[in-house]
């Protein structure tokens, strides 16, 4: 069964992408876009901007990692196989062989976006990684009709908990693993959830399926 995710935060999303995509654009021009030419871009208001990036600082900080990652990362994916497990796993390996530019960027994303003075963000509108939730969806689009709505969901979700800045994070600060240990621990977390997710399908069919037994 195939689903759209919520209209309201699919909306949320397009409309985030939007901003973020129209600041790309601009810097692509070799411009420094003020707030107000983003919203022009965007055609959204300069509320809605500092709606989904308090900081302006924020907002060019994600723009500038998309414009230097998301060529790379689509371009990873689609050259892996129709099969969903290979397109992570090629997922996965491209976030990894990001340059340390844009691995210092992405420190910095997390800390703007951290540091809000203990704002809450308005609900189901997050603080970032939309992109990501992005190139997840894409990279497990094989298996979307193979797996119960919901557990579709739980593992996009899940997915995001493993793959992106926190995990490398994680890897470097905490665990204390090279570029090699974490790149290869990063594949093997993202090809467990999805083989659980699906053995969990499995399983759920399986007592419908004994009714049918002779």
């Amino acid at each position: 069964m195939n689903v759209n995710p919520h209209p309201r935060t699919a909306q949320k999303r397009r409309t985030r992408k939007a901003i973020v995509d129209a600041a790309i654009a601009l810097l692509a021009r070799g411009e420094t876009p003020t707030v107000n030419d983003v919203a022009a871009a965007a055609d959204v208001s300069r509320r809605t901007v500092y709606l989904y990036f308090p900081s302006f600082d924020q907002l060019l900080l994600d723009a500038t990692v998309g414009a230097l990652s998301q060529a790379s990362v689509d371009r990873a994916i689609e050259q892996a196989s129709d099969d969903g497990e290979a397109r992570v796993e090629h997922l996965v390996r491209a976030l990894h062989h990001v340059s340390p530019e844009v691995e210092r960027l992405g420190r910095s994303l997390i800390r703007l976006t951290v540091d809000t003075n203990g704002a809450p963000a308005e609900k189901g509108v997050p603080r970032r990684g939309y992109r990501r939730i992005e190139w997840i969806e894409s990279a497990l689009s094989p298996l979307r009709d193979r797996l119960d709505p919901d557990r579709w969901t739980r593992l996009v979700q899940a997915l995001a908990m493993v793959i992106g800045w926190e995990a490398l994070i994680v890897q470097r600060d905490v665990c204390g693993l090279g570029a090699t240990e974490g790149e290869a621990l990063s594949v093997w977390a993202a090809n467990a959830l999805v083989k659980a997710a699906l053995e969990d399908e499995r399983n759920a069919g399986a007592p419908e399926l004994e009714r049918f037994k002779i």
